[in-house]
């Protein structure tokens, strides 16, 4: 780790001073925590918009304590504001006029949904006209301001840079599911560049909407195990058979670990390495021979500076899909080798389900989360052991155990993968 303050590279050692948490289980760190120590899942019926005809009904949705606040892009900044200002409270960064460095937002593409859709289509702009042509007449004469500026992809970057008036523009980032890792690595390169000395790393997703359900349902990519929708999830199980489509926010405060100790701020754990690797083989799956995931994999270690044999625990991507879990378990066993034999690892997807766009932040504040508690986060469902993939699974129930560095992996459609290896404060 070379000196307090600096890595064997010479580089900023990064510390993470404040987090802040959204899933279907609840709003807040405490909340979640309290749910996912018993095993508690927050996949239910979708209640949200009808889904009669639909082979997939089911969801980790967030609910709010005022009702639904309406579209996918409001409910986005609504739970990333809510987990930013639970950061920030933790971090003792609320006095300041404005956070002290860049934003990077983790957010899904912005795009109308059904009931924007057809007020384009109802409007009367397009009277005499019919389909497409209506739509294009309605949305250049209406008076659809409101619509525009929340349906685009910076939206949420934006309100979010109005509401806590981070250092400089905010950058939207969009590489799939690995997106709220690729924001924490975003982050971390800019302080470790000496470009700031404070970062603050946002991955929020609302898509659960009937338009993305669909498109994932024809993918073959969703459970369809309906009832009850609390065992719909099920990594590394030999009976997946698809993942479930949920929602969230995660947030984290990052610094330099001078910044953080001159200012009095607690260090709740630091950021030791980031590796990415994207692969061209397929819109959704995963190369074969699993080189992009190995490569993401082993450069992370090599940017942490760390063996395979100081990985503690693994916070899998495991989204439950058959083909997913297993190829994760050939890259980590490719890179971890016999030592991933006795490395404990779940997926806490098995109880919040899928959060996408998010998934990569949110499963940073659970790793951090399990290091401070020591206690290991269990992976559900687990009832039918998969013999093709024979890890340590932290099956059912939560595992007491000392974690000092996490390997956290994010995998994305169209070959983006992400992971991050995480560890306890110096």
């Amino acid at each position: 780790m070379g000196n307090n303050l600096k890595d064997a590279q010479g580089r900023p050692v990064v510390a993470v001073t404040g987090m802040g948490l959204v899933t279907s289980l609840g709003w807040g760190k405490a909340a979640n925590w309290a749910q996912l120590a018993l095993g508690r899942s927050g996949i239910r019926t979708i209640t949200r918009f009808p889904t009669d005809g639909l082979r997939t009904t089911i969801a980790g949705t967030v609910t709010c304590a005022d009702g639904h606040p309406g579209s996918t892009p409001e409910l986005t900044f609504a739970m990333a504001r809510s987990a930013a200002e639970e950061a920030l409270i933790q971090a003792g960064m609320t006095e300041s006029p404005g956070f002290p460095g860049p934003m990077f937002v983790a957010t899904p593409p912005a795009e109308l949904e059904w009931p924007q859709r057809k007020a384009l289509f109802e409007h009367p702009s397009g009277e005499g006209l019919q389909g497409y042509d209506r739509l294009l007449a309605a949305a250049r004469t209406g008076d659809f301001k409101s619509m525009f500026e929340t349906f685009q992809f910076a939206t949420v970057a934006d309100h979010l840079a109005t509401a806590l008036a981070p250092r400089g523009l905010p950058v939207s980032v969009s590489t799939a599911c690995a997106s709220g890792a690729t924001a924490i690595q975003l982050g971390v390169e800019a302080i470790r560049r000496g470009e700031t000395d404070a970062a603050l790393a946002i991955g929020t997703d609302s898509s659960v909407q009937l338009e993305a359900l669909i498109r994932f349902s024809l993918l073959s990519a969703l459970s369809t195990r309906n009832e009850p929708p609390q065992r719909a999830s099920r990594p590394f199980s030999k009976g997946r058979d698809g993942f479930v489509m949920a929602e969230g926010a995660g947030v984290l405060v990052l610094e330099s670990l001078e910044r953080a100790q001159a200012r009095g701020a607690k260090c709740l754990g630091i950021i030791r390495g980031c590796g990415e690797m994207a692969d061209d083989y397929h819109r959704t799956r995963s190369k074969p021979d699993g080189t992009a995931i190995i490569g993401a994999i082993r450069n992370a270690l090599r940017d942490a500076g760390a063996a395979p044999e100081e990985i503690d625990y693994v916070n899998a991507h495991g989204t439950s899909t058959p083909e997913n879990d297993k190829m994760e378990y050939l890259s980590l066993k490719a890179v971890l080798g016999d030592h991933l034999e006795v490395t404990p690892v779940s997926s806490n997807k098995s109880m919040i389900g899928h959060t996408l766009s998010a998934a990569g932040a949110i499963e940073a504040v659970l790793s951090f989360m399990m290091i401070e508690n020591s206690l290991l986060l269990p992976t559900i469902n687990y009832d039918e052991p998969d013999p093709d993939i024979p890890l340590d699974v932290v099956a059912n129930a939560a595992r007491r155990g000392i974690v000092r560095t996490v390997l956290s992996n994010s995998f994305g459609f169209g070959g983006q993968n992400a992971a991050l290896v995480l560890a306890a404060a110096p």
